[in-house]
């Protein structure tokens, strides 16, 4: 007597609409984490920016450009030697490295920058990798440096800036270097919350690890609705620009 083996049950595919609401439901999640922290920081996390040294303040637009140059280059070659970690062990790797940083004050906080933005840049490249894009592509290495465009784990909440979604350009050799400087101002605000926060007295150590949990998680779920949205576009036909408005549109009910 033969037994009849039956194929394995394939789930459909959620539809657009669904999608859609997925990835806008993660979109407001995503900040959740990171202003806990601020919270549970209090008064101390009350004018981050202004918390840090002038020398450090001025300098803060090149350290960024400089840390997103390096982190690219690094994240982009470390891809034919290493494995992608997945979501948890990216996590914990950059916990690692943000109690180290905050273990010194801003001088070991500095030092961490370009080796967290490296792992996390890593994690984002292998977010675009599940979803079927080639990390080595032009058009997805520019799409995983616009995740970095976004306001941040830490933004006050005055009105989602999903501007990072739109910012498009031919993207050549040439340009990468323009986007690069493009996407370093913004992250430079974010980034320099993140150093006056790890040099916050007694907590240091601790501070840096759970900040960067936060960090991790925030752009983490970004690349999921960067590469989502890109994603649906190419499954739906749909044009890019309309289906990023019904995103924001759904973003915005809530």
């Amino acid at each position: 007597m033969t037994q009849t083996v039956l194929p394995p049950v394939v789930q459909p595919r959620p539809g657009r609409n669904e999608q859609l609401d997925a990835l806008a439901t993660r979109y407001r999640d995503a900040q959740g984490i990171g202003m806990q922290v601020v919270s549970l920081l209090g008064s101390q996390a009350e004018g981050l920016l202004d918390k840090l040294p002038k020398p450090a303040r001025a300098g803060l637009n090149s350290a960024t450009l400089k840390a997103l140059e390096l982190s690219f280059s690094a994240a982009s070659a470390s891809r034919g030697t290493l494995p992608d970690s997945g979501t948890w062990l990216t996590r914990m790797v950059t916990v690692t490295t943000g109690a180290a940083g905050g273990f010194g004050g801003l001088t070991t906080a500095l030092a961490e920058l370009p080796v967290t933005t490296t792992v996390i840049l890593r994690a984002i490249q292998g977010i675009a990798s599940d979803y079927g894009f080639d990390p080595a592509d032009e058009d997805t290495r520019a799409d995983c440096l616009r995740v970095f465009a976004s306001a941040g784990p830490m933004a006050e909440d005055e009105g989602m800036d999903l501007s990072f979604l739109t910012l498009r350009a031919s993207v050549t050799g040439a340009t990468m270097q323009v986007l690069l400087s493009t996407v370093a101002p913004k992250l430079a605000v974010t980034l320099g919350k993140k150093l006056a926060l790890q040099t916050v007295p007694v907590l240091g150590a601790v501070t840096g690890a759970a900040i960067n949990y936060a960090f991790t998680s925030y752009y983490q779920d970004i690349a999921h609705v960067q590469f989502g949205l890109r994603k649906l576009a190419e499954e739906t036909g749909e044009d890019r620009a309309a289906l990023i408005a019904a995103f924001e549109a759904r973003v915005s009910q809530a």
